[in-house]
């Protein structure tokens, strides 16, 4: 079992924004529901614009166990995320969750 599920800080420390293009209405995976409109080019995930962050995908409880509801449609930014590296460990010390190596 990956790190990843046991955790969800990233997806409940930072805003996910990318491309429109990757919208299924523009032939993209990400569910339109899922995302609010920035500009004509950048769209965001909903609840990462808001105070606490935490994405609308998230499911379950930071640093216990979690689960993304759209894995398979993530858009790129998530995607591009890696267990570990200096944005992860951030993201954990933001919520209190030790570095990982």
């Amino acid at each position: 079992m990956s790190v990843c599920t046991n955790c969800g800080a990233c997806c409940a420390s930072f805003r996910v924004d990318f491309s429109t293009y990757e919208l299924e209405s523009m032939g993209g995976q990400v569910p339109d529901g899922l995302a609010l409109e920035i500009n004509g080019s950048t769209c965001r995930l909903r609840g990462t614009d808001h105070v606490p962050i935490r994405c609308i995908a998230l499911t379950g409880n930071v640093g216990e166990r979690v689960a993304c509801a759209i894995y398979e449609w993530r858009p790129s930014p998530c995607r591009e995320f890696s267990e570990g590296d200096f944005a992860c460990n951030k993201a954990r010390a933001r919520h209190g969750l030790p570095e990982l190596v």
